[in-house]
């Protein structure tokens, strides 16, 4: 805003309100007294610009970004540590609470899942945690110990929030307010579970289901009472639950949503994030009874986003010296980031397009390509159209 107010500016303006009858050239004793007030002046000026800029969210820095932020009741997400499988042999080795470095990374054994099989978390937060895996050192000496091993992510480890996706944030809890269960307000509390990227709301995603298709006839109400006592104790129990509260016009499709999500590295949620995000929102032990995050009479269900693997066919031309033997990774690295950009926007776009011209344009700027032709994904020489919960994974890329 004071950009243009400069030292020879002020200056100038400070000496044209000296009368021209005093000496006012450089060197003069007014020059040489109204020349460090000038100075000091333009950086008051500056620092009045670098006030006005941190005032605003959309142009402060981090640091009073994020104290604009708290008056919204919005904080920055902290960076989360990564779960991952492991496996350990012999499987009757118990090796809870138990230490193992990979590289300059240390993890902790925290839960046993089945037998040789444990959850471990790292020690480090931060996506560094998701980069690892394969053979496992622990730190102190385990008696009977063969092999460990770390084979799968399970929860993605995060980040500390960018500081423009925290102004993005700030800036859209003016437009839309969560509140009550509304699509912002699972959105919001879905995304900051640690381990979750991103997030689709569907309410009522039983819709094709009737509510007064729910109310029991007069031959469904015979077959219950038929049926009482011929089955287990268990199932008796359900189905009286259920019939009881068809009859009497409790049951209804309002209250069921179906979020379903993809983790914080744009792929597949596990199902130890399912399980963890189920858990948060609404407890599948106390469904719809407001013991999650979800409101009292919300029943939620929470599901990851389908896999549809991409395989490309290609006819490539290559400049002397190269070929597929020595640019396959470079090929399979340049479509797995279009595809990336492609998941990282499937939230915000009702279905995903895998477009053929994309897929030539990115193999083609990969040096030592110099044509393609016949390009086809999945057998077809054409778009690939994407259902609206699914999301597109690289299968390969070949000949």
């Amino acid at each position: 805003m004071y950009e243009h107010v400069t030292y020879e500016s002020l200056l100038e303006r400070m000496l044209a309100r000296v009368p021209d009858k005093l000496d006012k050239r450089e060197g003069s004793v007014i020059w040489d007294t109204h020349s460090p007030a000038a100075i000091e002046l333009q950086i008051l000026y500056i620092e009045l610009d670098a006030v006005l800029r941190e005032a605003y969210g959309d142009t402060a820095s981090r640091e009073f970004l994020i104290l604009r932020c708290k008056e919204r009741g919005i904080f920055p997400f902290q960076a989360t540590q990564a779960v991952l499988k492991g496996r350990f042999v012999p499987a009757s080795t118990d090796v809870s609470g138990k230490r193992f470095n990979i590289g300059d990374m240390n993890y902790i054994v925290t839960e046993k899942t089945a037998d040789g099989e444990y959850q471990v978390q790292c020690e480090t937060a931060g996506s560094a945690g998701n980069q690892y895996l394969g053979a496992m050192l622990p730190v102190e000496y385990i008696k009977g110990l063969q092999r460990a091993e770390l084979t799968e992510v399970l929860i993605p480890g995060e980040d500390e929030e960018e500081t423009e996706a925290l102004r993005k944030r700030y800036l859209d809890s003016f437009h839309e307010h969560a509140f009550g269960g509304n699509v912002r307000d699972y959105l919001e509390k879905t995304n900051a579970i640690p381990g979750v990227g991103r997030t689709k709301v569907t309410r009522t995603w039983n819709s094709d289901i009737s509510p007064a298709d729910m109310i029991p006839t007069e031959s469904v109400e015979r077959w219950y009472e038929n049926t009482k006592g011929a089955i287990d104790v268990e199932a008796q129990r359900w189905l009286d639950s259920v019939f009881h509260a068809a009859k009497e016009k409790k049951l209804t499709v309002g209250g069921c949503v179906r979020l379903t999500v993809i983790d914080s590295e744009f792929g597949a949620a596990s199902d130890a994030l399912i399980k963890a995000v189920q858990t948060a929102i609404d407890p599948e032990e106390n469904a719809g009874e407001g013991y999650g995050l979800a409101p009292v009479g919300h029943v939620v269900k929470v599901e990851s986003a389908a896999v549809r693997p991409v395989n490309v066919k290609t006819s490539l031309t290559f400049e002397d010296g190269f070929g597929w033997n020595n640019l396959q990774g470079r090929l399979e690295e340049a479509v797995a980031s279009y595809l990336l950009e492609l998941r990282k926007a499937w939230a915000d776009s009702p279905y995903l397009t895998v477009r053929l011209s994309q897929i030539d344009t990115r193999l083609l700027n990969v040096p030592g390509v110099v044509d393609v032709q016949h390009t086809s994904i999945n057998g077809e020489q054409g778009n690939l159209v994407l259902g609206e919960y699914e999301i597109p994974v690289l299968g390969g890329v070949g000949a």
